[in-house]
C-alpha cells in the first residue's frame, strides 16, 4: 500500500458516520441526561462552596458575638489602679524600670536555647496554682481558679471549643515564674512595646523615667527601631507570660490564629483597650484585634468570688486539651 493510499484510508476512518433517524432520538436523550448531570454536579459544588462560606461566617459570628454573660457584669469595678494596693503599684514601678530592650533580647535567647520543664498542660495548671499575681488588683484567687472562671464564662456563652481552651490556658505562661524569672516583673502585668517611645496610655506611665531606654535616642521616638505599619509580629513586647505561652502554644497545638492572638496580646491593654501603638499595626493585626477584644472581657470580668470544683470540671477540660494539643508532654 502506498503512502498516499494509507493517508486516504486514515482520513476515511476518522470521518464521523452519519446518524440515522432511528439513532438520533436516543443519542440526544443521552446527551441531554449527561448535560443535566454535569449541571447538577456544578450546582452541588456551588452549594458546597456557599455552605462552607456560610459556615465560616457563622463560626466567626459565634466567637465574635456579643457575650450574654458579660451583660450582667459591672465593668467599672475592675482595673481600678488608682485604688490599687501598694503591692500592685510597687510591682509596676519595678516592671517599668527593668523591661529594657537589652533584657528582652536576652530573655528571648534564653527561651529558644533551653527547655525548662516537660509536663502535661494540666500538670502545668496545677503547678501554677502556687502563684499569686502581684500585678492584679482584681483578685486574690489562685491561678487555676481564675483559669476555670474564664473558661466557664466562655463556655456558658457557647463559644467554640478552642475559645474555651484559650480561657483555660491563657495565663499558663506564668509558669515562667518557677523557671527563668527575675521576679514577677518579667512574668505578669500589662505588656507594652520596648524599643520605641513608652505610651502615656500605659498604666503608671511616669515610672518609665527610671528605665534607661527612656532617655536613649534610639528607643525614645515614636517609631524607635520599628517602622509605620510594620505589624505587631515584628514588634518586641515586654517579655512575660503572654509571649512565652504564645510560642509554646504555636509550637505544640492546633489552635487557630485567633486563639494564638488572644494568648499573645491579652495583657497588651494599651493596644486593645486604648488603641495605643495603632500606627505599628498591619492589616492582620486589625483582624486579630477583634479576637483579642472578644476574649478580653472574659479574662477581666470573670474574676468573681465564686470558685469551681476542679475535680468535677477536670474531665471536660482534659478532653479539650487532648483535642488541640496532640502531644501530651509539652516542652515548656
Amino acid at each position: 500500500m502506498s503512502v498516499k493510499q494509507g493517508i486516504g484510508k486514515v482520513k476515511k476512518d476518522v470521518i464521523p458516520q452519519k446518524v440515522t433517524k432511528a439513532e438520533e432520538g436516543p443519542l440526544l436523550e443521552k446527551i441531554d441526561n449527561e448535560v443535566t448531570l454535569v449541571n447538577q454536579l456544578k450546582g452541588n459544588i456551588k452549594n458546597k462552596i456557599s455552605q462552607n462560606m456560610n459556615e465560616g461566617e457563622k463560626k466567626e459570628e459565634t466567637w465574635a458575638a456579643e457575650s450574654e454573660y458579660l451583660k450582667t457584669v459591672d465593668v467599672k469595678a475592675f482595673r481600678q489602679y488608682e485604688l490599687a494596693c501598694d503591692r500592685v503599684k510597687q510591682f509596676y514601678e519595678e516592671q517599668h524600670k527593668k523591661q529594657t530592650v537589652a533584657y528582652n533580647i536576652q530573655a528571648r535567647i534564653n527561651f529558644k536555647t533551653k527547655t525548662r520543664a516537660r509536663m502535661t498542660i494540666w500538670e502545668g495548671l496545677e503547678r501554677l496554682n502556687k502563684l499569686l499575681d502581684d500585678s492584679d488588683p482584681d483578685t486574690e484567687l489562685s491561678q487555676i481558679d481564675h483559669a476555670l472562671q474564664t473558661a466557664e464564662a466562655i463556655r456558658k456563652d457557647n463559644k467554640p471549643r478552642w475559645f474555651q481552651l484559650v480561657g483555660l490556658i491563657h495565663d499558663l505562661g506564668k509558669l515562667l515564674y518557677f523557671f527563668d524569672s527575675k521576679g514577677q516583673w518579667d512574668v505578669v502585668g500589662d505588656t507594652f512595646p520596648v524599643g520605641c517611645k513608652f505610651s502615656k496610655r500605659i498604666i503608671f506611665p511616669d515610672s518609665f523615667k527610671k528605665n534607661p531606654d527612656f532617655f536613649n535616642p534610639l528607643y525614645n521616638t515614636k517609631y524607635g527601631i520599628y517602622s509605620k505599619g510594620c505589624g505587631l509580629d515584628k514588634v518586641m513586647l515586654s517579655w512575660g507570660h503572654d509571649e512565652y505561652m504564645y510560642h509554646v502554644a504555636k509550637l505544640n497545638s492546633t489552635l487557630p490564629p485567633e486563639a494564638l492572638a488572644m494568648i499573645r496580646y491579652h495583657s497588651f491593654y494599651p493596644w486593645h483597650q486604648e488603641y495605643a501603638y495603632s500606627y505599628l499595626m498591619d492589616n492582620h493585626d486589625e483582624e486579630m484585634l477583634k479576637a483579642v477584644k472578644a476574649f478580653n472581657g472574659y479574662d477581666l470580668y470573670s474574676k468573681i468570688d465564686k470558685t469551681y470544683d476542679v475535680d468535677v470540671l477536670k474531665p471536660y477540660y482534659m478532653e479539650l486539651i487532648d483535642e488541640f494539643f496532640p502531644t501530651k508532654i509539652i516542652e515548656f
